[in-house]
């Protein structure tokens, strides 16, 4: 049996009872693609895929996807003056006579084709670049009155409208949308084009079963579904456009209901899948505390005795560990690691690069060597007779812990007994990759540890990971020395070079981190390759590079020669993000630190302050910055603490950029937003739990309704893959 059908079997292992029937036949027009809409070919088609759907795995946008992209701005052309009284710099609607018109000279496309018009009180001068003459002379016949709206200039003291928006007849007037909404757009893409497909999608709309409660509906004054989406496409003013609009608070809730219904189902029935008490004897775990170089934090100590507690139990354990940079999270796997191997099965750490997880083995295997424990690494470069001992050792039992990249969910990849899955920097993997690696137990029952350096904050492990038991470590370990950040304008650069080499002169090691590995005609951002070719002819050959496009051996000589304090400055790429550990490294320079995110500055920064001397974080940029690089910038130097670093990479970049999802495979939004909208996830997490403690199995009077919700809102594919955690 393949790991795809082990993971199929696991899928359907955890029954959803009615909700993992098919999707209700109400919404089949909603689930059709663009393509069935008159007007929209193969190119429109790829358009809309990558404005509405960049992230689905269906080769179009679906109609329900047009109906969740709502207006972000209102254009009103209700102002209706005559030509005399029309001014300069605004929108009108004006009603002429159409004049002559001027194509321009033969071969002088830059000249623009005129139209003349006129009312009783002055004359308006209509202007097309790149026209057709046939298209126009149809459009606008000479002599008949035609209504013509846009925006007017002055040129010359003539009264101008350049590309009018819209031009009708006059027994057209009630098509002319005098309040019309503009839709965000992507390159290539009209705003004609989107409205007409959204006029299209709105007769589709079915009306929908209420799902929400009706004391709920009524208290917030709420229109029915169906209703509300046609409401929010028709805004009547700049009111209708905001987040507190009931339209858009109506949606939003709706999506968060059915987010937080899908967690509580996924947590409801995950609690039925049965497990394996996991029950270690403390001997190996007790060896490893005796090798440690420094005692256990409390916190450390609290997580411990919950992971224990959970392994103890007769079910799946699926548990988040959060802890910031440097606060020990390691070690608790390893020991919960050496809990599963005393219970005489086996552990799988997972890490999303092949430069962590050969950390992780270099980090691990002393200790494992004290404690007995059995450990090898598996990644793609393993080939060969290497490889074939590794797995031969793993399927026979004779291997207690494997550590490796993705490679470890790949065909061949069997374990005896797969007790416990660790999974590192979790944001990184994608759900399936989750599921496939709990399907390697070979007697089933493998519990889950997923492990974040990123702090998340509390909104977000409501609605992302609200089907998961969750952990913290609060600490770091005693010795740690505060690191001093500082914000320097690239301009310094000289005087900077000038410290570091002084620095270096007493034995520092620097990591320089750059955004991109070569020149980009598009960025303006020093490259590494450049700057390690500039720091060396400063420093001489004390300077290393390191990026994830170099092969894996010579990345490794680079780490092993930095680590050993053979190289002084290390220039790289985010590569070294997450795991790298030279504790000797104490000075941290980000090139261009406007360019990264919060969470991530803060990850690189976490690269040193690792050991008992003091260390220093520069972020260097160049200015003008905006509000959010300023903003970003600011909050890294006044703390070091990741969850307060979190919240407010939340209010700067929303959700999904925080977590990554768009790249994991999480649920994303369309219309809800975190922070934004907390009060009404807090509001849809206890209406969901009201809802299972009431009717556990969705039988009662609002299931159909509340399944007809999560399949809108594709919930149903949710539920399925947030099992992996």
């Amino acid at each position: 049996m393949s790991a795809a059908d082990i993971v199929s079997m696991n899928i359907d292992a955890a029954n959803l009872g009615s909700i993992g029937r098919m999707r209700p036949h109400i919404l089949t027009p909603l689930f059709a693609g663009s393509r069935d809409l008159d007007g929209i070919g193969p190119r429109i088609q790829k358009l809309l895929k990558r404005l509405l759907a960049p992230h689905s795995q269906d080769d179009d946008a679906k109609i329900v996807d047009l109906l969740l992209h709502f207006p972000s701005s209102l254009i009103d052309r209700s102002a209706r003056p005559t030509i005399s009284q029309a001014v300069p710099g605004e929108l009108a609607t004006i009603e002429v006579t159409v004049g002559e018109h001027r194509a321009p000279p033969r071969g002088q496309r830059r000249i623009p084709y005129r139209v003349t018009c006129s009312d009783d009180s002055g004359s308006l001068e209509l202007v097309f670049f790149h026209a057709r003459p046939d298209y126009l002379q149809k459009l606008l016949p000479a002599g008949e009155t035609r209504i013509v709206s846009g925006r007017l200039e002055d040129y010359g003291g003539r009264l101008q409208m350049p590309h009018p928006d819209h031009v009708v007849k006059l027994s057209e007037l009630d098509e002319l949308p005098l309040l019309e909404p503009v839709y965000p757009l992507t390159a290539g893409l009209s705003g004609k084009v989107v409205r007409k497909a959204i006029a299209q999608a709105l007769v589709r709309m079915p009306d929908m079963p209420e799902w929400q409660d009706a004391a709920w509906v009524t208290k917030n004054n709420w229109s029915p579904f169906s209703k509300t989406i046609s409401m929010a496409h028709a805004p009547q003013s700049d009111t209708d456009l905001l987040a507190s609009a009931p339209t858009r608070q109506r949606i939003a809730y709706d999506e968060l209901l059915a987010n937080q219904l899908a967690l509580a189902l996924v947590r409801a029935r995950l609690r039925k899948v049965p497990g394996r008490a996991t029950e270690g004897t403390g001997k190996l775990r007790q060896k490893i505390l005796v090798a440690l170089p420094f005692t256990l934090t409390p916190s450390q100590n609290f997580v411990l005795d919950e992971i224990g507690a959970d392994m103890a139990e007769p079910m799946r354990m699926l548990r988040l560990l959060q802890g910031d940079v440097g606060s020990g999270k390691t070690i608790v796997a390893l020991l919960a690691i050496a809990s599963a191997v005393e219970a005489g099965r086996q552990a799988a750490l997972m890490a999303p690069t092949e430069l962590l997880a050969r950390q992780h083995l270099k980090t691990l295997t002393p200790l494992c060597e004290a404690a007995g424990i059995r450990i090898a690494l598996l990644t793609g470069r393993e080939k060969g007779k290497q490889r074939e001992h590794i797995l031969s050792s793993l399927e026979s039992g004779d291997l207690d812990l494997l550590v490796g990249t993705h490679a470890l969910f790949q065909e061949g990849v069997e374990f005896s007994d797969l007790g416990l899955a660790v999974i590192d920097e979790q944001h990184r993997f994608g759900v399936h990759q989750r599921l496939a690696l709990q399907a390697k137990s070979g007697t089933g029952g493998t519990d889950i540890l997923v492990m974040t350096a990123t702090p998340i904050p509390r909104t977000l492990l409501l609605t992302h990971y609200g089907d998961m038991e969750v952990s913290k470590l609060l600490e770091k370990p005693a010795g740690r020395q505060p690191i001093a950040t500082r914000a320097m304008p690239v301009e310094r650069l000289g005087e900077i070079m000038e410290r570091l080499g002084s620095a270096i002169e007493g034995g520092a090691q620097v990591y320089w981190v750059c955004p991109l590995v070569e020149d980009s005609d598009m960025l303006d951002v020093t490259a590494a390759e450049e700057r390690h070719a500039t720091l060396k002819k400063r420093f001489g050959d004390k300077i290393g590079l390191v990026h994830g496009q170099m092969p894996g051996v010579e990345k490794d000589a680079v780490m092993q020669a930095f680590s050993g304090g053979d190289i002084s400055i290390l220039v790289a790429t985010t590569v070294i993000e997450v795991g790298v550990d030279v504790p000797n490294a104490t000075i941290m320079v980000i090139e261009h630190a406007e360019r990264f995110g919060l969470a991530q500055l803060h990850q690189l920064r976490g690269r040193v302050g690792r050991g008992t001397d003091k260390s220093a974080c520069i972020l260097l940029y160049k200015p003008p910055l905006t509000d959010t690089a300023r903003a970003r910038l600011n909050a890294l130097r006044k703390t070091e603490d990741g969850f307060l670093i979190a919240e407010e990479d939340l209010k700067l970049r929303g959700g999904g950029e925080v977590l990554g999802t768009r790249q994991s495979g999480m649920p994303e939004f369309k219309i809800a937003s975190l922070p934004r909208d907390t009060e009404l996830l807090a509001a849809a997490r206890d209406d969901a739990k009201l809802i299972l403690s009431r009717d556990p199995d969705l039988t009662g009077d609002r299931s159909e309704a509340l399944r007809t919700l999560l399949y809108l809102f594709e919930r149903d594919e949710a539920i399925r893959l947030l099992k992996a955690g």
